[in-house]
């Protein structure tokens, strides 16, 4: 599967974005699918992470409350709105997929278990 992130851009904080990630190919469905991020001299971290149904999610204790991670399996698309948006959320952000699997919170969370990943999108957030 290929993926395309967009909806990045420079938003003031406080602000909202959405970003999505579409899709290629008719077996979007059976894939869990994850937002990742990556700021400026830092490790890639987790964000936000959807089971291939839709009906689990998991959040980074830094965004939840904030970030809304949401799929549409006819469009193949996957979401994340982003409110009360921060400068430390300043970041390239990415989407990831993997094959469907049991849904474990712990290892959802984990980078190295996602087989697919965009390009990035970018998200500045000043002050």
């Amino acid at each position: 599967v290929q993926l395309q992130a967009s909806g990045g851009g420079l938003v003031q904080a406080g602000g909202s974005l959405r970003l999505s990630c579409a899709a290629s190919g008719s077996t979007f469905w059976r894939y869990d699918m994850g937002w990742f991020r990556q700021a400026p001299g830092k490790e890639r971290e987790f964000v936000a992470a959807i089971i291939w149904s839709g009906d689990r999610t998991a959040y980074a204790n830094t965004v939840k409350g904030r970030f809304s991670i949401s799929r549409d399996n006819a469009k193949n698309m996957v979401d994340l709105q982003m409110n009360s948006l921060k400068p430390e959320d300043t970041a390239v952000y990415y989407c990831a997929a993997r094959q469907m699997s049991v849904w474990n919170e712990y290892r959802i969370k984990n980078q190295y278990v996602y087989d697919y990943w965009g390009q990035g999108t970018l998200v500045t957030v000043s002050s």
